[in-house]
């Protein structure tokens, strides 16, 4: 059981019978009453977000959550399918809304670590609710339009689409055919290799 102010961020918790991901927590004191701990949560199984304060004498169980190695087969419209990763015959699908916007730099037959929940009160292998994608990534950029001299009115930076299709903002010196590094928790490019 965690206490109210060991609640911190990147922790799995138990509310209501599922598992929540806190993504902000900040401890704090009104003039004279008893501190509360204000939360940001992320339902692991459906996305949804929301805020909730725990106060002194609140408790919460920690979730366990394990992770195994799958990999990533490809994506079509907005069905991402997985495989076990020593048996391609096991594929599964994983909704969008669990994977987070990390999914999108994936290349296929990338190996990522899933996130399985262990609920105690089910017997069996658990159910997949997310997947950590690397921090960083390597991608080459597949189509880059040319800068036009003089536009630097919106910040020096242009749309390009990277080879697992998504599209980011980068500076206008990058060209077609470059090898960029992303981070994929923000979507931001980070440099040129």
């Amino acid at each position: 059981m965690l206490e109210y102010n060991e609640i911190t961020e990147r922790k799995y918790i138990i509310l209501d019978g599922e598992p929540w991901e806190v993504l902000s927590s900040h401890v704090f004191r009104k003039q004279q009453r008893k501190p509360v701990n204000a939360t940001k949560l992320r339902n692991m199984l459906s996305g949804r977000v929301t805020e909730r304060s725990f106060h002194q004498s609140e408790k919460v169980e920690e979730a366990d959550i394990s992770t195994r190695k799958i990999k990533f087969l490809y994506h079509n419209k907005d069905e991402y399918w997985f495989c076990e990763e020593k048996d391609p015959s096991k594929r599964f699908e994983l909704d969008e809304a669990i994977l987070g916007v990390g999914v999108r730099f994936l290349k296929n037959n990338t190996l990522a670590d899933a996130l399985v929940f262990n609920d105690p009160d089910v017997d069996g292998e658990g159910i997949i609710i997310g997947v950590k994608t690397p921090i960083t990534v390597e991608l080459k950029v597949t189509e880059a339009f040319d800068a036009v001299k003089g536009d630097t009115a919106t910040g020096g930076s242009k749309t390009v689409t990277l080879e697992t299709g998504a599209t980011i903002n980068v500076p206008l010196f990058v060209k077609q055919g470059d090898t960029i590094r992303i981070n994929t928790e923000t979507g931001d490019y980070r440099e040129r290799v």
